[in-house]
């Protein structure tokens, strides 16, 4: 994955830059994976709120059936429809491809909400080609909201807090730090990480804060709800993804240092304006 060029850090067009296929290419691509959350939607709908298996993993977080059901569904479509893509999926690990393209699956996203009745839980999809991820695809069912991108061709919501849609979203344009709204994950682990000694300070400095943890809190970035947002222990899967969305919204999406990456486990999100300085803020405890 690049980093932006010198004066173009964020933006559509940087967006678009990072093509790496022709428009047809990239419109198969999004059409496969909306089609592909649509069968995950359906899974994790029929289990959801009732009594579920949930097992512990031997990192001590936990697994359901509709987790384990939903990515082999999409496995199997995947190496199905494209034979030759890799896998990298949170609960069966990854598949090398004969290729330079291949799939993040992250079935549910939330999956303690989702343990625990809060309908803030998706599966989240993408297509990285030639190191540089092209498609993405937020899918919510009990929120019957969804979230899109693909490169080039903007971000894009369709669900019923927007009418139905589809409906182009973009990030705000708020560029002070008095006026934004801060989200991060869990507190907690932000604390624990010694990483960020300046969360606090921040959250004190901003107009408002809220802990819209996962993919919930990348979509709010990506429609202009909110102007950052802070986690750490987020894997790949997480956030391939919401990488594409912020990006086609205009945003801008780094680790902690601000390179622009998705395997280090941090992340900072923004509209692009607020982005140095919330960076800047997060290192100094002052």
């Amino acid at each position: 994955m690049s980093d932006p060029t010198p004066g173009r850090p964020f933006g559509a067009v940087f967006s678009a830059s990072c093509a790496r296929a022709s428009a047809d290419d990239l419109g198969e691509w999004l059409a496969f994976a909306q089609a592909a959350c649509d069968e995950a939607d359906e899974v994790a709908l029929h289990h959801f709120r009732r009594d579920l298996d949930v097992m512990t993993k031997p990192d001590r977080s936990f697994v359901t059936v509709a987790d384990q059901a939903i990515e082999r569904l999409i496995r199997d479509r995947i190496q199905a429809r494209f034979p030759d893509h890799g896998l990298v999926g949170e609960e069966y690990g990854d598949v090398a491809g004969r290729g330079s393209a291949r799939w993040y699956i992250d079935p549910i996203d939330g999956t303690h909400n989702y343990i625990r009745g809060v309908p803030l839980f998706g599966t989240l999809l993408a297509l990285e080609v030639d190191g540089e991820i092209q498609v993405g695809v937020l899918s919510a069912p009990a929120l019957r909201e969804r979230w899109y991108a693909s490169r080039g061709a903007g971000a894009w919501a369709v669900g019923a807090a927007g009418n139905e849609g589809p409906r182009r979203i973009r990030v705000s344009r708020v560029a002070t730090l008095d006026d934004a709204q801060i989200l991060y994950g869990s507190a907690a682990e932000l604390d624990a990480s010694g990483k960020v000694p300046g969360f606090r300070p921040l959250l004190q400095s901003v107009w408002r804060e809220r802990g819209f943890g996962d993919f919930w809190g990348y979509a709010l970035l990506a429609e202009g709800a909110a102007e950052a947002m802070v986690e750490v222990d987020a894997k790949t899967w997480d956030l391939a993804a919401p990488l594409v969305l912020i990006e086609e919204a205009g945003g801008r999406l780094t680790d902690f240092s601000g390179a622009r990456r998705i395997d280090r486990l941090e992340m900072v999100a923004s509209n692009g304006l607020l982005h140095d300085e919330v960076l800047a803020r997060l290192r100094t405890a002052d």
